[in-house]
């Protein structure tokens, strides 16, 4: 769970090209589709607030919650320099299998395949059971999740690399279709500032996909109604091309 603490320092710069505007557009969507009008909204998983700032539009306030202290640490340090809008976001350091807040959230997101990264079935029940716990009745509980089809293009298109002046990486994955769990192993080279020297950042993250079903199941038993799953940033349904799932339920 602690993967992303030597990242974050690099995260950003390496997740520029990431479909930010897309996330956003669709968790707005979503509240509209939904008919909900927020006033508090959790980002769970929120990692350095790339997409915590954009929802602080959308409601009175926002809570961002990460494991990755440094990850919080960069967020600070984004909403501060975004006056009122920062000023409506709270970031708390949780783990998301246990989280929770004073008062219930109308809408909780969470994006960017955070839930691939908790690789037991227990534990994404637990997940699920504490987003239930803390939206009130009739919240909106959104997240997407890869298929394991995209886990199998990375392993069928890899290595992945990147060679910039003052950054680079090898990126390798190894995937394990019985279990549906891929591991990126990334060698990452960060200039030093000043320096023709660089230093070496050595990272291995572990996903695993869900079969749609079971996902479903677990969103039941957690208190969930009005499930719906659609696929590739579009309100269409997912199909046996779809790599990327967006999940989107209602607290009953």
């Amino acid at each position: 769970m602690n993967a992303y603490e030597s990242f974050a320092l690099v995260y950003d710069r390496l997740m520029a090209d990431m479909p930010y505007d897309e996330w956003q557009r669709m968790a707005k969507e979503a509240l509209e589709r939904y008919q909900i009008r927020p006033t508090r909204i959790v980002d769970l998983g929120c990692g350095t607030g790339s997409l915590t700032l954009p929802l602080a539009k959308e409601a009175a306030e926002v809570i961002g919650i990460d494991l990755s202290e440094t990850m919080l640490t960069m967020a600070r340090e984004k909403s501060d320099a975004h006056g009122r809008v920062g000023d409506k976001i709270q970031w708390v350091c949780q783990d998301m299998r246990s989280w929770s807040i004073p008062e219930p959230a109308d809408a909780v997101f969470s994006f960017c395949d955070c839930i691939n990264y908790i690789t037991e079935l227990d534990d994404v029940r637990s997940v699920f059971e504490h987003t239930a716990r803390n939206l009130r009745s009739g919240g909106l509980f959104m997240f997407d999740m890869h298929h394991a089809r995209q886990f199998e293009q990375y392993e069928q298109e890899q290595p992945f690399t990147l060679d910039e002046q003052d950054i680079a990486y090898m990126w390798h994955c190894d995937y394990d279709r019985e279990q549906q769990l891929i591991e990126h192993d990334l060698a990452i080279f960060v200039q030093d500032e000043g320096s023709d020297r660089y230093h070496r950042i050595d990272e291995v993250h572990v996903q695993r996909a869900y079969d749609t079903e079971t996902v479903i199941e677990m969103l039941k038993d957690a208190g969930f109604g009005q499930i719906e799953v659609f696929a590739d940033f579009a309100w269409q349904s997912a199909n046996e091309e779809s790599m990327r799932l967006f999940f989107t339920a209602v607290r009953l």
